[in-house]
């Protein structure tokens, strides 16, 4: 039991983690939304073929049906778009820093949206991740140059981040009114790409994918790992280790994609930039420990 909830753990890294490098297969190719669009219709046809194989109900009321299609829009729609067009302003690894400052967003949306009670641990840990990210993109503050790419990029990954945050608040408020984790996500990405379809035909633009090697199997991979199989790892590891434990993953998966981007996108380490990485995971281990261990490890260190 224990081997496969390690299993499960690295799988849920690795794949979230190269996801952000598989993305720039797909970028200047055709519109970020057909991408996303044609990569979620394929993840729900996966998903609703495995919720039939297993027997899983799919008949929901309309007022559920709503409140997945929010989900949707929210986790497998909007926040996809802009961290598509982040990506080419930024390396996938910078995305990947950005993108793990989700756990302190979650905070905030929880308790504004869900009444959850803020710890003070979490605002310290807040404070770590902004200061982190201020790090990493401290050339660019200190220009100051609203034009610049790289602020542009910065932006559109936050604001992807938020969106992202808000969806896992709603399916959070899902499972609390009782609507399955498989059959919401199922649904929710079915919606969201029937929406991106129906907004692309509105727009005029061609729905074709190409057919080059690298685009289709970037298709593939982030349809198949990234958006079934690492959602599926990690909700069977939050069954088994419980959410405080699982969601490490979202500590970790910003160190793999940095990995791949140094290896794959050339991208080279300052001072500042691994100061501000340190910064922003030191930040969500400090909001995702629990509070009796941290002041254990505070006793011990004073």
């Amino acid at each position: 039991m224990l081997q496969r909830s390690y299993s499960l753990y690295l799988a849920a890294v690795l794949i979230w983690g190269s996801t952000f490098f598989a993305i720039r297969f797909q970028v200047g190719t055709v519109d970020a939304q057909v991408s996303v669009a044609w990569r979620f219709a394929l993840a729900a046809l996966i998903l609703f073929g495995w919720c039939r194989l297993r027997g899983l109900p799919l008949r929901f009321s309309p007022r559920q049906h709503l409140w997945m299609a929010l989900q949707g829009l929210m986790l497998f729609c909007i926040n996809y778009i802009l961290v598509y067009w982040a990506t080419t302003r930024l390396t996938s690894g910078l995305i990947a820093v950005i993108f793990s400052t989700i756990v302190l967003m979650n905070i905030v949306n929880s308790a504004l949206f869900l009444r959850s009670r803020v710890q003070p641990s979490m605002i310290v840990g807040a404070l770590f991740g902004l200061a982190g990210i201020a790090l990493i993109f401290r050339p660019e503050l200190m220009d100051l140059n609203l034009k610049s790419s790289s602020l542009t990029g910065m932006g559109l990954a936050l604001a992807g981040t938020w969106v992202a945050s808000l969806g896992n608040t709603l399916s959070a408020r899902n499972q609390l009114n009782g609507l399955p984790v498989i059959q919401s996500n199922a649904w929710g990405m079915a919606y969201a790409s029937v929406l991106l379809l129906l907004a692309l035909a509105v727009q005029g633009i061609p729905l074709a994918i190409p057919t080059t090697p690298s685009y289709l199997l970037a298709l593939l991979y982030l349809a198949l790992f990234g958006s079934v199989l690492a959602f599926g790892a990690y909700l069977t590891l939050v069954g088994r280790i419980g959410p405080e434990k699982a969601a490490y993953t979202m500590v970790l998966f910003p160190i793999v994609a940095l990995g791949i981007s140094t290896l794959f996108e050339d991208y080279h380490w300052q001072l500042d930039s691994a100061l501000g990485v340190a910064l922003v995971l030191l930040g969500n281990v400090i909001i995702i420990l629990p509070r009796r261990l941290l002041r254990r490890l505070w006793a011990t260190t004073g």
